[in-house]
């Protein structure tokens, strides 16, 4: 019996999908970030995450990020460097660091967010809000659904809440 990518379950399909929709969204970020020398898209990220989030430790945005506390280093270092973060000593501990959006980490993201959202209206312009946002709550279901099959780490790792 031979591999058939006829027979796969639609949660293949579903999970196939998605990965595509990550591809092209890695895709144009790197398009976009073409013009930011010294500073990988990833840092945006989690200039991003800082802002939604709020001021935290490294290790919790590595926590929250999935990744090593290395790569958070590295990227807090790169955002230090463009005065895109401020970091102090936390109270508790003056050994570890918070990291906080520095005022031109705020400019620096509504312009990123003005991007995106012109790319993604030249890419949905079709899709009225009622599409969008059934398909927002369909996700986010299914991300819960995924956090918990992962595992307690990754629901706490979910920075929806």
């Amino acid at each position: 019996m031979g591999f058939d990518d006829t027979d796969d379950d639609v949660r293949v399909e579903l999970m196939r999908e998605l990965k595509t929709a990550s591809q092209l969204q890695h895709a144009w970020v790197m398009q976009a970030w073409q013009d930011q020398p010294g500073l990988h898209p990833a840092a945006a990220m989690l200039l991003s995450d800082l802002a939604k989030n709020g001021e935290a430790r490294p290790s919790e945005l590595a926590k929250r990020r999935f990744v090593d506390l290395s790569v958070v280093s590295r990227q807090i270092t790169q955002l230090s460097a463009a005065g895109l973060v401020d970091r102090r000593p936390a109270p508790e501990d003056g050994r570890a660091s918070l990291v906080s959006v520095s005022e031109k980490g705020r400019e620096e993201l509504a312009r990123w967010r003005a991007n995106y959202l012109e790319f993604m209206e030249t890419a949905l312009g079709g899709w009225d809000d009622e599409r969008v946002t059934d398909l927002i709550g369909r996700l986010a279901e299914m991300n819960a659904d995924l956090r918990r099959a992962l595992g307690t780490a990754a629901y706490l790792a979910d920075t929806t809440k």
